[in-house]
């Protein structure tokens, strides 16, 4: 399997260009800044994850937004100014968005051609912008697609958008991964290409009755909720049964040993399996425990992750580096902030 060298340790900007309330200038401009990158990098993390929302850099009508693109370009200068590679991450796309709050039909991007060539004309966009960044800006198809049933589909649409980008920047790497919101039983379903510069993606959160306890947007989880981990395997069991099965299914998976390393290598094997057999990296773009878990609990988590991450070579980002309940900075104590973030 080869490896994503240069996005080993990183961290998600959520909340900066994407997934955020407050669209004004002041956000945009303040919300992450130089000091930003250079704390990360005094971290010892070696890139971020930037997810943007199309609406940042598009205009209605598909038009570039020459402001949006400005912040993009500000933190490609600091990341490169402080040694920090880039992820590009387009988080919604137009007619396509992932959020279980916002109530849109997530399949219609699938079918509807119009959209689609919208989204191949972005990423030419893209990919025509930053591709003398190639050497430090990676790009990200789209963020986490839900529906199973669009399998087939998005693998096609994927490798038409890689196509096009590498025939204008083919030394990008090209990120792009599976449904189930991007979980990591999808990896298998992936295409099959023969592209080098192509890398596949999951997200992990498991178990999510853990790492989202208490969370206000999870269907069905007490706001109260509180667990730790290590925990044993029977109880996060117990505990998942009164969240959607489609969230949780992974914990149910048979022969699962108890939390510890082993747990994630049992989970992530069938991932490893195909990204070995295709001979190409595994990175996990986002994973991360909820601020309401006690500190002890998230560091355990992290360490027990990171053991199977570093045993593969594989790259991955935190969720998050500010606010958004996952915030990295947001650890009132220096020291735990540090101690989580030396397992990353």
């Amino acid at each position: 399997m080869r490896t994503f060298d240069g996005y080993i340790h990183g961290v998600n900007l959520g909340g900066w260009l994407s997934q955020t309330s407050d669209t004004s200038a002041e956000h945009y401009n303040n919300f992450i800044t130089e000091e930003d990158i250079a704390y990360i990098a005094s971290l010892g993390l070696d890139h971020v994850r930037v997810p943007v929302d199309y609406m940042v850099i598009e205009e209605e009508n598909g038009d570039p937004k020459e402001d949006g693109y400005r912040y993009i370009d500000n933190c490609v200068e600091w990341c490169r100014k402080h040694k920090l590679n880039m992820i590009i991450d387009l988080h919604k796309a137009f007619g396509y968005s992932f959020d279980p709050l916002d109530k849109t039909d997530k399949t219609i991007f699938f079918h509807d051609e119009s959209l689609q060539e919208r989204f191949y004309k972005l990423w030419q966009t893209i990919a025509t912008r930053y591709k003398s960044e190639n050497d430090h800006v990676a790009f990200e198809l789209l963020n986490e697609i839900v529906e199973p049933e669009v399998a087939e589909a998005w693998n096609k649409i994927a490798i038409t958008a890689i196509e096009k980008i590498h025939a204008i920047s083919p030394d990008s790497w090209v990120i792009f991964g599976g449904t189930m919101y991007n979980n990591v039983l999808s990896v298998p379903e992936l295409a099959k290409t023969d592209d080098k510069k192509v890398v596949y993606t999951f997200h992990s959160y498991e178990p999510l009755i853990f790492t989202h306890q208490g969370a206000y947007w999870v269907d069905n989880m007490p706001s109260d909720f509180r667990i730790k981990y290590p925990d044993s395997l029977e109880n996060y069991r117990k505990c998942s049964d009164m969240l959607s099965q489609s969230l949780v299914s992974a914990i149910y998976k048979d022969d699962l040993p108890e939390m510890s390393p082993d747990y994630f290598e049992m989970l992530f094997a069938p991932a490893l399996e195909t990204a070995k057999e295709r001979n190409l990296p595994l990175y996990c773009g986002e994973y991360g425990v909820i601020d309401l878990a006690d500190d002890e609990s998230k560091i355990n988590w992290v360490s027990d992750i990171s053991t199977v991450f570093d045993k593969y070579n594989i790259g991955r980002a935190y969720w998050n580096y500010k606010e958004k309940d996952y915030g990295i900075v947001n650890i009132p104590n220096e020291d735990i902030r540090r101690k989580l973030a030396s397992k990353l």
